[in-house]
């Protein structure tokens, strides 16, 4: 049996009492339409116990483009909230005082210059750098290799993401500059073990690259938290957690020297599985999220945000938000399972899973670093590759019936009643569309004109870009005209497909 909760390699859990002192954080993630409704929302949600927030940007804003672009033409405000400017981020955190509230912010790409925005929200708050507390996913490495919403080619993705971590570590000691995200891995169709090493490997290559900063592993590595998928395999998943821990506590004391046992311990979000919702019956998404997010809970989460059971169809309706989070408190209050630590230590079925996984981990970590790293690997498609297989493994089981999904291939109903569906009004993009006009039409020239010059030079150069941002989000540039001087320099990436 591992060693007791608390202890070094912390496989049952990091803290010696783990939810008996203190519950994980219930962030549901949440951001539709307009920056006034997601706040309505936010504010809801606070009312209803949730105890942190979590922002879903449209796919406009993940890409780096304004809603008034051609690109975003029928995007805006569809898969999040539609966010151009930082008065647009002024809006949607209104009325919610930033040094009470944690948030979290799910983009990847342009994550330097949303972070910058929120920053620059907090100034206007009044509140100091130093009060504020959350995470932004800042994750570019699993773009390339699963969720595919990148805009430069990795290299220079990769300085742009550090830098945002460097100057978090100095400047915002409270938050997390990355979420090194093994989540988009598994819903692209990785294994367990799979989502565990190429997660790993991610953060073992921004460790590298904050060290290379010439920060001490020790400075920053407190501040790395991890995002991970919770799927249907209930005691795999538990199993992949615990393995988790075991594999970065060694490898930040064995591989990096890592002194400080803050550094040893691998804290971590996880959200149930989107890949497993289905819009055939979809009440039966409530059932499956209750065992995802319970051997999320069994695994040592901090933090859980639990699907819908209409996000197979659309954005979570409020009712459907408020069933997900009762889920959570559900299990928290109800199940007792919160009055030990890691239940399941122990038992000889979830210690061998755990060591098949580390194992099998341990290998794919070994062969991205035989590659040189995981951008040499991202580049010769090592990781792109390996989860497509997988992914077409599975899909093959389940047209054939070996792997049965209840309501899709077996205990299928003819006739379905259609459920209630959240819908995102047209002219949440036609309003989205004007506030971006007015805005440019207001806003200084020269100060704009200046700070994106000063932008453009420092990125053609090496040093920290976030300097430049925030000035150029102070003179009211938007996400688009930042991303886009930004590809001026560094051109933009297109995929290469494989054959």
């Amino acid at each position: 049996m591992s060693k007791q909760p608390g202890q070094f390699p912390y496989t049952r859990g990091i803290h010696e009492t783990m939810y008996r002192s203190r519950l994980w954080t219930m962030r549901q993630f949440a951001g539709f339409a307009s920056a006034e409704e997601t706040n309505k929302r936010f504010r809801y949600l606070l009312e209803q116990g949730q105890t942190g927030l979590s922002v879903a940007f449209d796919l406009p804003t993940l890409m780096g483009c304004d809603a008034d672009e051609s690109a975003s033409l029928g995007e805006v405000g569809k898969c999040g909230v539609a966010i151009s400017s930082v008065e647009d981020m002024e809006a949607l955190f209104a009325g919610i005082p930033l040094d009470q509230v944690s948030v979290s912010m799910t983009i990847n790409s342009p994550a330097p210059v949303l972070f910058a925005m929120y920053l620059v929200v907090a100034e206007r708050q009044g509140v100091s750098r130093d009060r504020l507390s959350g995470t932004l996913q800042n994750d570019i490495l699993k773009e390339y290799s699963a969720q595919k919403e990148f805009i430069y080619p990795p290299r220079p993705s990769m300085r742009f993401a550090v830098d945002a971590m460097e100057f978090s570590v100095r400047h915002v000691p409270k938050f997390n500059p990355v979420s090194i995200s093994g989540y988009h891995i598994r819903e692209a169709g990785s294994t367990a073990a799979e989502e565990l090493g190429f997660t790993l490997r991610d953060g073992i290559e921004y460790v590298e690259w904050l060290v290379a900063r010439g920060l001490a592993v020790d400075e920053f590595a407190p501040r790395l938290s991890f995002f991970f998928n919770s799927h249907n395999n209930f005691f795999e998943e538990i199993a992949k957690f615990r393995a988790a821990r075991r594999l970065w506590a060694t490898t930040m004391s064995d591989r990096f020297g890592a002194k400080d046992e803050r550094s040893w311990k691998l804290r971590f979000h996880a959200q149930t599985a989107g890949c497993s919702l289905t819009w055939q019956q979809p009440h039966n998404n409530v059932a499956r999220t209750a065992l995802q997010a319970l051997a999320a809970v069994l695994g040592g989460a901090q933090s859980l945000h639990t699907n819908s059971l209409d996000e197979a169809f659309a954005l979570p309706s409020e009712a459907a938000v408020i069933t997900a989070l009762r889920t959570q408190q559900v299990i928290a209050h109800e199940s007792g399972i919160t009055n030990t630590p890691d239940p399941f230590g122990g038992s000889e079925y979830v210690e061998r899973l755990t060591d098949e996984i580390e194992s099998e981990a341990r290998e794919i970590i070994g062969k991205i670093d035989a590659m040189g790293g995981m951008v040499p690997a991202l580049e010769k498609g090592y990781p792109q590759a390996r989860i497509a297989e997988s992914s077409y493994k599975f899909q093959k089981t389940v047209e054939a019936g070996e792997q049965v999904i209840v309501g899709v291939n077996r205990f299928v109903e003819k006739e379905e009643k259609p459920i209630p569906l959240l819908k995102i009004d047209r002219e949440v993009e036609r309003r989205q569309r004007e506030k971006i006009v007015k805005l440019r039409a207001r806003r200084e020239p020269k100060a704009h004109r200046d700070a994106l010059s000063r932008l453009l030079a420092c990125a053609q150069g090496e040093t920290n870009l976030m300097p430049d941002v925030l000035d150029a989000v102070r003179a009211l540039a938007t996400v688009g005209e930042i991303c886009g001087t930004l590809k001026g320099a560094w051109g933009a990436h297109y995929e290469t497909p494989s054959v």
